[in-house]
């Protein structure tokens, strides 16, 4: 095991929820986009994304009898597994006739959005993003401190 395997955890987390928040910053910017992207030679609203984390090996079993025999590094951090769009929930149909892009009965298509479910999904991640600066910074101090034992 590398003294910086927990630094190189902690940094794979990090990256993991910077990507998360970039793409819920994504959602919030595109609240209103009501022409993302041709479907059929019609525009489509913009679709909500989310970001799949899994962790790089195995399960909690594994990690710890690999810890307890020092065969092995105990874990590889957390990867990123895939950005997918929303395609479950419905667009809301919002009712102004006045809108290009309003059908017959005057309702648009609004992007499958919902901005409360952001800013919670961004506070956690930006609360999961600190506690690995924390985590980063603490295993930053035990190195330095293990480094002054030697003076």
């Amino acid at each position: 095991m590398s003294i910086f395997s927990s630094m190189n955890t902690t940094a794979s987390a990090l990256t993991a929820q910077r990507l998360r928040m970039d793409v819920i910053s994504s959602n919030i910017a595109n609240v209103d986009t009501t022409r993302a992207k041709q479907v059929n030679g019609e525009w489509e609203p913009y679709r909500r994304k989310s970001v799949t984390l899994t962790e790089d090996n195995g399960q909690f079993s594994s990690f710890l009898n690999k810890a307890m025999n020092k065969k092995e590094n105990t874990g590889n951090g957390v990867k990123v597994t895939s950005i997918r769009e929303d395609n479950q929930t419905p667009f809301k149909l919002v009712y102004n006739p006045t809108h290009p892009d309003a059908n017959e009965d005057g309702y648009v298509e609004m992007p499958n959005v919902d901005v409360l479910t952001e800013m919670v999904d961004l506070i956690s991640a930006t609360r999961s993003y600190e506690a690995n600066v924390t985590v980063f910074n603490a295993s930053k101090s035990m190195l330095t401190k293990a480094l002054e034992i030697g003076k």
